[in-house]
């Protein structure tokens, strides 16, 4: 592990959450929290949809003490996260999940995505895709092109409402129990 990547400020391991536009995004506290009493400190990047009124970014800030990353920074710009011991993208939605697998790193929460696996750090997604889009062909190739690259995937939720008319919970604490099945 490069220095950098030795942990964040505090010494301990540092986690990337990726978060994408779903519904469910609003609840990303709850892996923050997680990952905070697992003994992770935390930087949130966030797809530019995301960003656009998804999750509350001011009370994700306070949570981790850092600015979300979402846009690039410039050549002269400090680094305002340290590299990641491990990567989690929770909720990952169908276009990032096959944008990802392509290659395609036309965001910042992409890019990171790309580099995390080129660079051996260990990821898990917790995939949020509706039943009609996880049927698509080039969704299915995606999965099992990152699974082969070693990418560690929690069952789908699809947010359909169950029998008695409530959705289920996303259960955000998966993603951790996926990086620590090392």
């Amino acid at each position: 592990m490069s220095e950098q990547a030795a942990g964040g400020t505090t010494g301990r391991p540092f986690l990337h959450v990726v978060v994408c536009a779903a519904g469910v995004a609003e609840g990303v506290g709850a892996l923050i929290d997680a990952a905070q009493r697992r003994g992770w400190e935390v930087g949130v990047v966030a797809t530019p949809v995301a960003m656009g009124g998804f999750f509350d970014a001011a009370a994700v800030e306070a949570r981790t003490g850092r600015p979300i990353r979402s846009a690039w920074r410039t050549p002269g710009d400090p680094r305002p996260f340290p590299a990641p011991d491990a990567v989690v993208v929770a909720p990952a939605t169908f276009n990032t999940v096959n944008k990802w697998a392509a290659g395609l790193a036309d965001t910042l929460a992409v890019a990171t995505l790309c580099e995390a696996c080129g660079l051996g750090v260990p990821v898990a997604v917790l995939p949020c895709v509706a039943d009609a889009l996880a049927s698509h062909p080039a969704y299915r190739e995606s999965l099992e092109r990152l699974r082969g690259m070693g990418v560690r995937f929690g069952d789908p939720y699809t947010g359909d409402a169950g029998e008695d008319g409530g959705r289920p919970e996303f259960g955000w604490e998966r993603a951790l129990d996926l990086l620590e099945r090392r």
